[in-house]
């Protein structure tokens, strides 16, 4: 028997969950599935690096700390110190893989240089010069695309889920997760993928939201094929601003590290006045829910459209961060000299498909991890660089747990997903979207409608209009769904429609301000009345 797994998603998540699972065993056949090319994704735009204990003036209490403090008080502390104890282990494997992070000299030998961002207490960011996330991407792809066991499927982006209760028409009861159904984007032809097990590593939802750090291919479409398919999502409500994007209309995406602040670059608004001290005690280093609507208050108060971000202070500052002094200078901006002009922008979903220690989620034979998960690591408000940490983490340890079930298969005590009679995608009727104009004017709508209601500070009476016309995008884009072909942009617009109803819902349901969701109508934290996680059920019948 051959065990299949299929993998929704080629970041650090999917990447390393793929060579994990086909280095258990020669007989597993592992599928990677990408909307794109296999290297597009968040995970090539990271920058900062990825967090974990190394220095030996650092120690787990303080790291575990300082993700608790940033997590607002809804962390679960059990997943705190996995991710944390295991982070050194997992570090040692990506270097094993061949991601070369910066050392502090130009002996191998050196140790590696340590970068500190907004809410850590000590310098434990390991990073590849500015470029983290593109070196990682680069070594596990290189790994992947050499095992004979793993097949990436390039260009295919997933419908839905397949379930044994949609196999037999047992709608109440999913029961478990068979596969999924996948368009090939290039051919226009959608295939069905059989599964014993499938992880969902497809990354965040950014492209919700009019001004985002994320790539075009994060639409949420894990959280919404998981909700869809009858598994628990949670705490929804916390999307991170990332506070400093360059406002730049020809870079409207492009990041701009927290670690320039961390080596001395100070946030002032368009007067020159640093003002992150009148909003928090660590000023420029504050957490970045803080920073996000402290700039965010800032322009609302002088009516600017950006702040300035000073990187004049770091020494060697084009040295420590080449990428981003070259693309400013590519634009005209001078950062050696002059200040950057930034704005905040949606950047990381910290909610997503509830998943436990062992990233299972609560549709059997379905896991998810990286971003499109919610383990419990951030709380309300994601520590920086602990993401990249999480997705390796929880991609080693879906592996571990999946391993049983593996052997099993093997040898021949279960049943596999595979021989199941799953249908074959039915189009019905549909015939062929001829025009796309529709299409791109509702996903207008709905990113300018989640900017201007559900964005960094909300209220029940802009969510409650935000959820109102929702309804009505929802009936249109239903009508394309079941009467036209499918196509890429139809499929994300659908996702994007769902995970934003999913969001609003749970940003109605917090009557408190906490971590990354602040209400004007709740604006204090609430622990006398604290219900702990938004948790949302999958569709009913």
């Amino acid at each position: 028997m051959v065990p299949q797994v299929l993998i929704l998603g080629t970041g650090i998540a999917g990447l390393s969950c793929a060579l994990k699972f086909a280095g258990k065993h020669p007989a597993i056949r592992v599928t990677l599935l990408a909307k794109e090319r296999a290297d597009e994704g968040s995970t090539r735009y990271a920058q900062g690096g990825i967090a974990s204990v190394w220095s030996k003036q650092d120690s787990f209490e303080e790291h575990q700390k300082d993700t608790l403090a940033a997590g607002a008080g809804l962390c679960r502390a059990e997943i705190v110190n996995i991710c944390v104890g295991e982070g050194p282990d997992r570090i040692r494997e990506l270097i094993d893989w061949g991601v070369q992070f910066t050392k502090k000299g130009f002996d191998p030998a050196e140790e590696f240089d340590l970068h500190r961002e907004g809410g850590h207490s000590r310098r434990r960011i390991l990073h590849a010069d500015d470029l983290t996330g593109l070196e990682i991407e680069r070594a596990l792809l290189e790994q992947v695309r050499r095992h004979p066991q793993i097949e990436i499927l390039e260009n295919h982006i997933a419908i839905d889920l397949v379930t044994e209760g949609k196999v037999f028409k047992r709608w109440r009861k999913p029961e478990r997760c068979l596969g999924a159904y996948a368009l090939d984007s290039s051919t226009g032809k959608i295939r069905t993928i059989a599964a014993d097990i499938t992880v969902l590593a497809t990354g965040g939802a950014g492209k919700v939201y009019l001004y985002t750090s994320n790539p075009d291919v994060s639409t949420g479409d894990g959280i919404a094929m998981a909700h869809r398919a009858g598994a628990q999502v949670a705490n929804l409500e916390f999307m991170q601003f990332h506070p400093t994007c360059l406002y730049h209309p020809s870079a409207k995406t492009f990041l701009i590290s927290e670690a320039l602040r961390g080596e001395g670059a100070v946030l002032r608004n368009l007067s020159g006045e640093a003002f992150m001290s009148r909003y928090h005690e660590l000023s420029d280093l504050a957490p970045r829910d803080i920073v996000a609507r402290a700039i965010d208050s800032e322009m609302k108060r002088t009516g600017d459209r950006h702040v300035w971000l000073d990187a004049t202070p770091i020494p060697e500052g084009a040295k420590k961060f080449p990428n981003i002094f070259e693309m400013c200078r590519s634009l005209g901006i001078e950062p050696t000299k002059h200040p950057i002009p930034v704005v905040p922008a949606a950047h990381y979903m910290c909610g997503g498909v509830l998943a436990n220690e062992n990233g299972e989620s609560t549709l059997p034979g379905l896991y998810a991890i990286g971003e499109v998960a919610c383990t419990g690591l951030h709380g309300a408000n994601r520590l920086a660089s602990n993401s990249l940490l999480e997705a390796v983490v929880f991609s080693n340890r879906v592996v571990l747990h999946a391993a049983g079930l593996i052997e099993q298969i093997i040898g021949g005590k279960v049943p596999q997903a595979q021989p199941l009679p799953i249908p074959e995608w039915d189009p019905g009727r549909a015939v062929p979207l001829e025009e796309q104009i529709d299409i791109a004017a509702n996903w207008f709508e709905l990113r300018t409608l989640m900017w201007n209601y559900v964005g960094i500070v909300r209220g029940d009476r802009r969510l409650e209009r935000a959820r109102r016309r929702l309804d009505l995008l929802r009936e249109e884009v239903n009508t394309y769904y079941w009467n036209y072909l499918l196509t890429r942009d139809l499929i994300e617009l659908r996702n994007l429609l769902t995970v934003a109803d999913l969001i609003v819902q749970c940003a109605l349901q917090r009557k408190e301000s906490r971590g990354l969701h602040f209400t004007v109508d709740y604006p204090n934290r609430d622990d006398a009345k604290f219900s702990g996680d938004t948790v949302i059920a999958g569709p009913k019948a």
